[in-house]
């Protein structure tokens, strides 16, 4: 993937074009947004890099986090299939919400003890997880769903609390199913319900798969993904409990992959369209690729007709504070690098090679002047440095770090060195430099002090 990524790095280098997708650093798909709190949480399925052009290879479930919408956090595999051991592996369309200090985790995968697409749930006391299994066995097994003849009907699910503290349970492919939950959010307190995917009061255009639900200004939303390939559509009612109705596209069929997943939320007066295409280098529809749109909400509450862009996200809502400790894995757009997680160390940047970078958006640096930069890394092979540029990779050098050979990879050090602090808001890239072509050094974190 690293080989991939180049071309589109190139081509985006230094521009705010270059927020779409919003991850670089590994294929995902499937976005759940959430935000707890004043952080913006994104749960993400992960297709990995060797998937092949013809069938899906999922296996885990992947968190970023943001508080300024152009700067993501990896956190890295928050659940996987192997926690459910009735799953069969595949990790499909899946959801997080909280509810009660409870986290709790939706996921749809194949049943290796019951035939067929099962519905599970994980829960944990933290949106960063660890999620555990809570059930032992899926949710919603396909023999509780009789209305689609095929065995896949049950993927996808999506979940609501209404504003009477009712939580509803959505999924389908094929046809869309819907329930209520319990306030144990592990059980079903209602019958199963069908909704007939050519039903056309219901659904503008044919309901496929991926549904949306959420509850916002008095009215209820349904999104969801229509025929194959997959454009977004939508459906209004005044309750969870319907009736719907068929309401208008959210995104027509734009760029390479089959498929599409809609996640919406708002987060600090701004409302925002997740979605995923096939846009990194080297994806296709079985590698696919986050990405995100700001839009506004007509004034009646129906939803303007969108349109994938790789500006993405052109003005965020905060700033990135550099005088604290701030993960390697933090990045609004990179080239060549990707993340691994160690049981010792956590979550870390790798893959660095001379001439990769990663950039950081709306850095505030205060006031000028000059500033200790420091960063914690490893090296088994020669090192190399990292020259902190402002606003663009041939922007303003405010400095050069130098990273000492340090033994083994897992022999991480602190380096420091003085740089200039510009004063105000700009981006700022970290631009990688050694020898050729050896890795140079994995990285965790830096900081920079006055």
């Amino acid at each position: 993937m690293k080989k991939n990524l180049l071309t589109l790095a190139l081509l985006c280098a230094g521009s705010v074009s270059a927020q779409n997708p919003i991850i670089q650093t590994h294929y995902t798909a499937d976005p759940a947004p959430v935000v707890y709190n004043d952080t913006l949480f994104l749960y993400v399925g992960c297709d990995e890099d060797d998937a092949p052009h013809n069938a899906y290879l999922m296996r885990e479930y992947r968190l970023y986090t943001t508080t300024d919408m152009v700067n993501w956090t990896d956190h890295g595999a928050v659940l996987r299939t192997s926690a459910f051991a009735w799953s069969a592996g595949d990790a499909s369309a899946a959801q997080c919400i909280e509810r009660g200090g409870k986290y709790y985790f939706y996921i749809s995968s194949q049943n290796k003890v019951k035939p067929g697409s099962s519905i599970g749930v994980a829960v944990a006391d933290s949106p960063y997880g660890p999620f555990r299994d809570a059930l032992g066995h899926g949710l919603v097994t396909n023999d509780m769903t009789t209305f689609a003849k095929h065995s896949w009907d049950d993927l996808d699910p999506t979940v609501a609390i209404d504003s009477d503290g009712q939580a509803w349970l959505y999924w389908g492919n094929g046809v869309c199913y819907k329930a209520k939950l319990n306030r144990d959010m592990v059980s079903l307190a209602s019958d199963i319900e069908a909704m007939d995917k050519n039903d056309k009061a219901i659904f503008h255009e044919s309901f496929t798969e991926a549904p949306w639900v959420y509850e916002r200004g008095g009215h209820c939303y349904m999104i969801y993904a229509s025929k194959f390939p997959e454009s977004i559509h939508y459906s209004m009612a005044e309750s969870m409990a319907g009736p719907w109705k068929a309401a208008g596209v959210v995104m027509p069929l734009e760029r390479g992959s089959n498929t599409n997943h809609p996640g919406i939320t708002d987060y600090k007066g701004h409302s925002y369209f997740f979605y995923h295409n096939d846009a990194l280098p080297g994806g296709h529809s079985y590698c696919r690729s986050v990405c995100v749109e700001e839009f506004r909400y007509n004034a009646d509450g129906t939803i303007p007709e969108l349109h994938m862009t790789d500006a993405g996200i052109r003005k965020g809502v905060g700033t990135l504070n550099p005088y604290r400790r701030v993960e390697a894995e933090t990045m609004a757009w990179s080239k060549g690098v990707t993340t691994e997680a160690s049981a010792v160390r956590g979550l870390y940047v790798c893959g660095i090679h001379d001439g990769d970078y990663v950039k950081l958006r709306d850095v505030d640096f205060g006031t000028a002047g000059t500033v200790r930069f420091t960063a914690a890394a490893s090296s088994r092979y020669h090192g190399g440095e990292i020259e902190l540029r402002a606003d663009s990779l041939a922007g303003e050098v405010l400095g050069t770090l130098r990273v000492s050979y340090t033994g083994e990879w897992e022999n991480w050090q602190e380096f420091t060195a003085n740089v200039k602090s510009i004063g105000g808001v700009h981006d700022l890239y970290l631009l990688f430099k050694g020898k050729k072509p050896h890795e140079l050094f994995y990285l965790d974190y830096w900081k920079m002090e006055k």
